[in-house]
């Protein structure tokens, strides 16, 4: 604890203090010492537990559906159960703690997805996956990132199972994302079905995200399937979206990604710590299936760019961002993934690691939720599915990465 406490101080030491516009400080980098205390050691997978304990009997509907609440206490607006988007975080969270050998039943959890399944939906009758549910069958909007995230979490279910229905639920992705593809704005998927090519709707874009998780689940797609046909077919997509958005989306000056353009070929330069994160995966991925040096130079690029860009102190803790967290726990994922090829990203990994357990002492309500904010500051949107569980996996990630890292 007290290297921590030193660490923190020796940073603020080096602060340029001047003010950013989420009223943080830049800073430069200073390495990690070691004063000789013993640090606290931290049990990740039994935290990652104990949250998960908190936020089931919270949020779940108790009907027998097996469904979750999308916040508590209600917000206005909110559906019966969850949307899909938070749904596939719990999801996210539960594979953790399977791989970490709990078990919260996880394929029953896995297979509820279906009930989010529809048919077809704006005139498209291949099957995918909607943004809400009544409870049997799928409703709402069908978005391309929700059903590719959708999609990995069926690959980790057909990794973990080696059940093959998984890979084949997984398949009908593959064949929903083919039916978004046009050459608009040279080619790439809209955000969604509803609302491609709408002039004056700022729904209607092409985004980093729906790209983003797209290639990353076809790449993981392309590790388990079998037919070289189709394996030929799903890479060379993947690789067209990536070289799209490199080509429209890519910063160069921050090594991270846009969040979109839109249908007048307008970029919206908000860059999100999630986009950032999958195109880290994404060039990893690629650099393992093709060999290509260029693709992991890309990744180590955006894994320093995204650090720089993100990481400040904020009220007395050196943190990412202090909003939307499910975003950065993705980009904590990314740099997991990216640690046996570019150590570098240890630090990264530590300064989050950090964070988290901050959170886990300063950031709670009396009933153990989270804060959104886990500076501690604000309350922020607590109530939300989508905010607790990637606690879940957040803390489940670093258990996972130090058994790997300690093996």
């Amino acid at each position: 604890m007290m290297k921590k406490i030193f660490y923190y101080i020796l940073s603020i030491i080096f602060f340029l203090f001047i003010s950013c516009d989420d009223g943080s400080e830049p800073y430069h980098r200073v390495p990690i010492e070691d004063d000789g205390e013993e640090d606290v050691v931290v049990d990740h997978k039994a935290r990652a537990k104990e949250i998960y304990d908190i936020i089931y009997p919270i949020f779940n509907v108790n009907d027998g559906n097996g469904l979750f609440l999308e916040s508590v206490p209600a917000q206005a607006g909110d559906p019966r159960y969850s949307y899909l988007w938070p749904y596939d975080a719990t999801i996210s969270a539960a594979s953790v703690l399977t791989e970490l050998g709990y078990d919260v039943n996880y394929e029953a959890m896995v297979d509820r997805f279906e009930k989010y399944f529809r048919v077809g939906a704006e005139g498209n009758n291949i099957g995918g996956y909607g943004s809400s549910t009544n409870g049997s069958v799928g409703g709402g909007t069908r978005f391309y990132d929700d059903n590719s995230i959708v999609g990995i979490n069926l690959i980790d279910a057909y990794r973990i199972t080696k059940k093959p229905i998984y890979l084949e639920r997984a398949q009908r992705i593959v064949t929903f994302l083919k039916s978004g593809q046009d050459n608009i704005l040279g080619g790439a998927l809209w955000w969604n079905e509803s609302e491609k090519n709408i002039i004056d709707n700022p729904n209607s874009n092409k985004p980093t995200c729906s790209n983003g998780y797209a290639i990353q689940f076809l790449l993981r797609y392309y590790e388990v399937a079998t037919n070289e046909t189709e394996k030929a077919e799903v890479l060379d997509l993947a690789k067209s979206l990536y070289k799209w958005l490199r080509d429209n989306l890519y910063d160069s000056y921050s090594g991270c990604y846009w969040n979109d353009k839109n249908v007048k070929g307008e970029i919206n330069k908000t860059i999100w710590t999630y986009n950032t994160g999958v195109m880290m995966q994404n060039g990893l991925l690629l650099y393992k299936i093709t060999k290509d040096q260029t693709y992991l130079d890309e990744a180590k690029r955006s894994a320093n760019g995204s650090y720089d860009y993100f990481v400040r102190l904020r009220n007395g803790v050196l943190s990412f961002p202090d909003h939307d967290p499910w975003f950065s726990t993705k980009l904590l994922g990314a740099y997991i993934d990216m640690q046996p090829y570019y150590p570098a990203v240890e630090e990264y990994i530590e300064v989050f690691n950090n964070y988290i357990n901050y959170a886990y002492e300063n950031a709670r309500m009396d009933n153990g939720l989270f804060y959104e904010d886990w500076t501690g500051i604000k309350q922020g949107r607590y109530y939300s599915l989508l905010m607790q569980s990637c606690v879940v996996e957040t803390y489940g990630l670093l258990a996972l990465y130090n058994e790997t890292k300690n093996n």
